[in-house]
This record gives structure tokens, C-alpha cells and sequence, in this order.
């Protein structure tokens, strides 16, 4: 099945910024919005970058910050859960979203290590 990467990224960015944008403004969220906005659109951000690469070398290496960043996003969306138990529902949607991505750039890094071609 083949899907478009970027479209999903950037979907995903859309989301989280909705849902930041209706979350409570305290003290301690508003840390954590700035942290989570920052990881989220720069998954997306970078896979866009990797797609105009004009080098193996420059498509790998950001690549590998996406799986950082989608990383640090799973890091965030759990930090902004145990800040607002009341969002439990849209957060996990959120999650597993960020879960599953993190598994495609798992993947994406794997074959890149190992050299195989990411069109198999």
C-alpha cells in the first residue's frame, strides 16, 4: 500500500496544533505547548527537506532528525497528558498517530543503516 508521507506529516501537524490551540493556557502548559509545537511541525517540516534532498547523505541525515523529533513528540503528548488528565480521549488519538509514525521512521532509519532501498 503505498500512502503519501508528507500529506500524513503535515496532517499530523495540523492536529496538534488544533488541539494545542484549545488546551488550557497555564503555567505549566504553556512550557509544554511550546515544546510539543516545536517536535510535532518539525517531523513534517523535515520530511518535506528529505523529499528535496540533493544528496543521499542530506536525505539520510534528515530522515534520522524526523525519527528524533517524532520521538521527542511521543515525550511531549505524554508530559501534556499527566498536565491534562481531561483530554485523555483526543490525546491518545493524538498518540497513536505519533506511535505510528515513529514506527515508519523506525523503519525508514533501518533500511537506510542497513542500505537497502526504500522503494522495496
Amino acid at each position: 500500500m503505498q500512502y503519501d508521507l508528507e500529506k500524513r506529516t503535515k496532517e499530523f501537524s495540523k492536529e496538534i496544533i488544533a488541539f494545542l490551540k484549545q488546551i488550557k493556557k497555564d503555567e505549566i502548559n504553556r512550557n509544554l505547548i511550546s515544546q510539543l509545537i516545536r517536535a510535532a511541525t518539525s517531523v513534517g517540516a523535515n520530511y518535506c527537506e528529505a523529499n528535496a534532498a540533493c544528496s543521499k547523505k542530506d536525505f539520510k541525515n534528515k530522515i534520522f532528525i524526523c525519527r528524533k523529533e517524532i520521538q521527542e513528540t511521543l515525550y511531549w503528548l505524554e508530559l501534556i497528558a499527566k498536565s491534562n488528565p481531561e483530554e485523555k480521549e483526543q490525546l491518545k488519538r493524538l498518540w497513536k498517530e505519533a506511535k505510528e509514525l515513529t514506527l515508519i521512521f523506525n523503519k525508514i532509519t533501518s533500511s537506510l543503516r542497513e542500505g537497502k532501498s526504500l522503494k522495496n
